[in-house]
């Protein structure tokens, strides 16, 4: 049981059915992230921009490096 409320994938509509749709497109299924902030769709749109303005001019290795370390030194399993 999850303790954390979420919509599913049957149940997503607008914006949110389209963040389900596009990560199905990339991932191949709804990543636990998407679904964590499926109630709050916009949450997850500010995120991701977010995320890409941290990204923007770093190259994949360097950022994968940098999420790597990241985890490793907060202990970051996931």
């Amino acid at each position: 049981m999850a303790f954390v409320r979420t919509v599913s994938e049957e149940q997503a509509a607008g914006l949110l059915g389209e963040m389900y749709e596009a990560d199905r497109a990339t991932y191949g299924y709804v990543p636990n992230f998407t679904k964590a902030l499926s109630l709050r769709p916009a949450v997850m749109g500010a995120y991701r921009e977010l995320a890409k303005a941290i990204r923007f001019g770093m190259d994949l290795r360097r950022y994968e490096l940098v999420t790597v370390s990241v985890a490793a030194r907060l202990r970051c399993s996931y």
